[in-house]
């Protein structure tokens, strides 16, 4: 037999104390819990937030990765002021590494996250937009950008 703390609580008091909780709460504690359980869940499915010695591959799920990204990104503009940069910052990491796995034309040259990006070496400008600019301008229409940027 397990000691227990007392009577369990009776569906009238957890009732009563759900909507205390109601009271107390505030749509912007909401709001920025879920886009930073958004960001983690991002991270995750990108295999970010593998432990040392872990494979990473086990929890990797584009798709699911995509749609956290998307989701975050459409509460970040409801979030508190104070926490809009260090969510922006997230979102661009989080951004970065899925360019990057998902192979978009010009994600080995931005470096990986945490790491600086390298900016390529300056090109003559040709007359009128390269094949190569054009597919790297449908690229860039694919990747996020945060709100405000």
């Amino acid at each position: 037999m397990s000691a227990q703390e007392g009577p369990e609580p009776t569906e009238e008091e957890l009732r009563a104390a759900l909507d205390e909780q109601m009271r107390n709460i505030r749509v912007d504690d909401v709001v920025l819990q879920t886009t930073a359980t958004l960001i983690n869940l991002a991270g995750r499915r990108l295999g970010l937030a593998a432990q040392p010695g872990e494979d990473p591959s086990g929890d990797v799920d584009l798709g699911e990765a995509k749609k956290a990204i998307d989701a975050a990104r459409a509460l970040a503009p409801l979030c508190p002021d104070e926490q809009s940069e260090p969510i922006r910052q997230a979102l661009s990491q989080l951004q970065l590494a899925f360019a990057q796995l998902t192979g978009a034309p010009g994600a080995a040259d931005m470096g990986g996250p945490g790491e600086p990006a390298t900016a390529p070496p300056p090109r003559p400008e040709p007359d009128g937009p390269s094949p190569e600019d054009e597919e790297r301008a449908k690229a860039r229409a694919k990747l996020w950008t945060p709100p405000g940027a």
